[in-house]
């Protein structure tokens, strides 16, 4: 008598991770739909920020919204635009210039147009001044992203480019099996210094005013201000260290994760003595949930990645090709009407300027020009073996990485009543207080990508060097400064554009109801923003992307050309 042998199907086992993840999704969807509820209300013009701590949770998941739709629009806008500009010299010639011009322009220049085009767009309602503020903190968030991105892919070997065309890879297959993963470890560091800048510049985007009109809304930035306004120190210290604590729990829930599984997108043969751990990730990858999820999702991507090698063939006089044409006549058309009224009106905005403003703006440019070469030199000084020594350390990197995100995260004005103070007893103050607050929003940039470059070393040639014993300064020159070179490159890019963005706050502050300024560009633009000198903000702005297309062209780009050329691993 033969017995039937059943094999049991794998079993859904119900775990307590699995609760935890059933957990945090059902808050993600009612953080969702509480920002939905008071987003969709009215705007309200004489809105006041009540500094009671009680107010502090409400006020950090809306800052916290504004700041992570950002990051996903930052993100999607960096890989289009990396991925487009990569693509063909034309698309490179023209598009990373444009970059180049973006990048240089300040947040507060676009403050006053976006601001006033949402309102006009949505009378009355608050969902129009959100999205202003979406839109701005993406510009302070962005362009980090999308330079990594794009020198990422535009330094990708030799060899691994042969064999996507020895196996007859289409465009997305490459986009997905080699573009993105060899971009990873860039993008995630860099991903992270767009988040801190994000909090960076939190402050001047959620409390907006021009002339008489004050555009605030509810947040964390807005209650940091107005109590650094009415020189409460101790609100300062409490929205401050609720900042902290979001910083960190993003730096062990998503960040330490992403970094971790990362690693496995490094070029060597030989894995590391020490890896990188993340209990999150541990505890995640044991949930059956998110390992239904997570098959779920790689399948949808095969099925995607088959579909794009079938052809679809058209007719040419398809209804739909003739469609599309007519769109794109009017797309055309759209844009052209727009630069042609954005124009005009730049003309009448620069009519009222005078000889002695362009004088004013050419010697706040030199000041300006001084204090963000100081301020690179200094960040570079620190940041390079600060960043190598974390990024070849795994162990170094569980501790600091989490105090590097929160020190990137610190507003510089809301430290900046301690910075003054220091100065005005060694008798500096603000004309040597502004490089120091310029420090705080600009070395980040060198860091993170000195860290990710030193993370992607491969540990096949550390070891090599261990083995013929290269120490020193011939370690230096011979392995880590060519490991590195393509993201200290990208990094010295976004830190310059980072240095000038950031003399619109260290240049012009406003702490205990008192305005105090310096001398230099940003200070000009900032004072020009907040008493409605349209004419001036305009041409003080052409003079700031003037300068860092300027240096970027003559320095930061033969420099790319070096890294792409020469100091490439292949």
């Amino acid at each position: 008598m033969k017995i039937p042998i059943s094999i049991p199907a794998e079993t859904f086992r119900i775990r307590a991770i699995d609760v935890g993840v059933f957990l945090i999704v059902l808050g993600i969807l009612s953080f969702i739909i509480y920002i939905a509820s008071q987003w969709g209300g009215p705007y309200e013009r004489t809105l006041e920020i009540d500094l009671n701590p009680a107010n502090i949770p409400a006020y950090a998941m809306q800052s916290l919204a504004r700041i992570f739709l950002a990051y996903l629009l930052s993100l999607v806008f960096s890989i289009w635009y990396g991925y487009t500009a990569s693509r063909t010299k034309i698309h490179e010639k023209i598009m990373i210039p444009l970059l180049d011009i973006l990048q240089s322009i300040p947040v507060l220049s676009f403050l006053p147009g976006v601001v006033l085009a949402m309102i006009a767009l949505f009378p009355g309602k608050r969902i129009g001044l959100e999205i202003a503020c979406v839109l701005l903190i993406f510009t302070g968030q962005v362009w980090n992203m999308t330079f990594s991105f794009y020198h990422s892919i535009s330094t990708i070997p030799k060899e691994m480019r042969e064999v996507v065309k020895i196996f007859k890879f289409n465009k997305f297959s490459k986009f997905l099996r080699l573009d993105l993963p060899f971009s990873a470890i860039g993008l995630i560091w860099n991903s992270m210094m767009s988040v801190a800048g994000g909090w960076f510049f939190l402050m001047a985007c959620e409390m907006f005013v021009l002339e008489d009109k004050d555009f605030r809304l509810p947040g964390l930035g807005s209650y940091i201000q107005t109590a650094a306004n009415t020189g409460s120190i101790e609100y300062v210290i409490y929205g401050l260290g609720t900042m902290i604590l979001l910083i960190i729990i993003l730096d062990v829930f998503i960040w330490r994760p992403l970094i971790v599984w990362s690693q496995r997108f490094r070029m060597e043969t030989i894995p590391p003595e020490e890896e990188r751990e993340s209990f999150v990730l541990n505890l995640f990858t044991g949930s059956t949930v998110v390992r239904k999820l997570a098959d779920f999702l790689n399948n949808g991507i095969n099925k995607i990645e088959k579909l794009s090698y079938t052809k679809f063939k058209l007719p040419e006089k398809s209804l739909i090709n003739k469609i599309s044409k007519i769109l794109g006549l009017i797309v055309l058309l759209t844009l052209i009407s727009i630069i042609l009224w954005a124009f005009l009106k730049a003309v009448g905005l620069l009519s009222s300027i005078t000889f002695n403003d362009i004088i004013i703006i050419l010697e706040a440019s030199f000041y300006s020009l001084i204090r963000v070469f100081v301020a690179l030199l200094i960040a570079l000084s620190w940041t390079l073996p600060v960043g190598v020594y974390i990024g070849l350390n795994p162990r170094a990197a569980k501790f600091l990485q989490g105090i590097v995100q929160i020190a990137a995260s610190v507003p510089a004005t809301a430290v900046f009543p301690v910075i003054l103070l220091f100065l005005i007893k060694l008798g500096g103050g603000l004309d040597i207080g502004a490089i120091f607050l310029m420090l705080l929003g600009t070395q980040w940039y060198l860091l993170f990508n000195i860290i990710a470059g030193a993370s992607s070393i491969p540990k096949d040639l550390i070891e090599i060097s261990r083995a013929y014993g290269i120490k020193g300064i011939r370690k230096w020159k011979t392995l880590i400064l060519p490991g590195i070179f393509p993201y200290l490159v990208t990094g010295l890019i976004t830190a310059s554009g980072g240095a000038w963005n950031a003399t619109i706050v260290s240049e012009y502050v406003s702490f205990g109801g008192d305005i105090m300024r310096t001398e230099g560009l940003g200070a000009l633009i900032s004072s020009s923003s907040a008493e409605g000198n349209f004419g001036l903000l305009l041409l003080s702005t052409c003079f700031m992307s003037a300068i860092v297309v300027g240096i970027n062209r003559l320095i930061w780009k033969r420099l790319f050309i070096l890294a792409k050329t020469k100091y490439v691993l292949e």
